[in-house]
């Protein structure tokens, strides 16, 4: 009974996640590929607080993030942190695609640049600015931040600017592991 009890929490978890919310476009329906990719911070541990100096009350730098574990045949990976917390409905903090299937990490401060140096592009934010907002809450409970990363079987080959649903409608049906990180943060 418990093990079934933990296997429909994780369903409903998927589903939940898989849905989204306002802020943004469904994001791909994550069932149909594995969650094999391990995303990971130098900076904080899975749902640990995120240090001030990655938020809007610091210097508002994106985390260092790293991962792997995507299987062959992966061509680009995909990036979406937001904030499933926020009033309005899901707020974006930040959408990177088409990262080479090389590439398994961003070191932190990504600048707020259209293309990246090593390959992929940066779309817009919630706040309509291209490249990483850190975490922002209102006074009250913690927030929880996830930083999802997708691997794909293609690149997704949009425009830099491109919005979380431009690049959650090209992703679908392309994704063939995903992995997330989670952290919090309160004001």
């Amino acid at each position: 009974m418990g093990r079934w009890l933990a296997v429909a929490g994780l369903a409903v978890a998927v589903t939940a996640f898989a849905c989204g919310g306002g802020g943004g476009g469904e994001l791909p329906a994550l069932p149909e590929a594995p969650r094999d990719l391990v995303v990971s911070s130098s900076a904080f541990v899975p749902m640990g607080a995120i240090p001030v100096r990655y938020t809007c009350n610091g210097d508002n730098l994106s985390p260092p993030l790293s991962w792997f574990g995507a299987p062959k045949g992966a061509v680009s990976y995909a990036l979406v942190m937001d904030d499933p917390d926020a009033s309005g409905g899901t707020f974006v903090h930040w959408v990177v695609y088409d990262l080479p299937a090389g590439t398994e990490s961003l070191q932190e401060g990504v600048p707020a640049v259209d293309r990246l140096p090593g390959g992929g592009a940066q779309g817009k934010n919630s706040a309509g600015r291209t490249g990483y907002t850190g975490p922002c809450p209102p006074r009250g409970p913690a927030h929880h931040y996830r930083f999802t990363v997708y691997a794909l079987d293609k690149a997704l080959g949009l425009p830099p600017g491109a919005s979380q649903s431009d690049v959650a409608d090209a992703m679908a049906g392309h994704v063939v592991a995903w992995g997330q990180l989670v952290g919090t943060y309160q004001r």
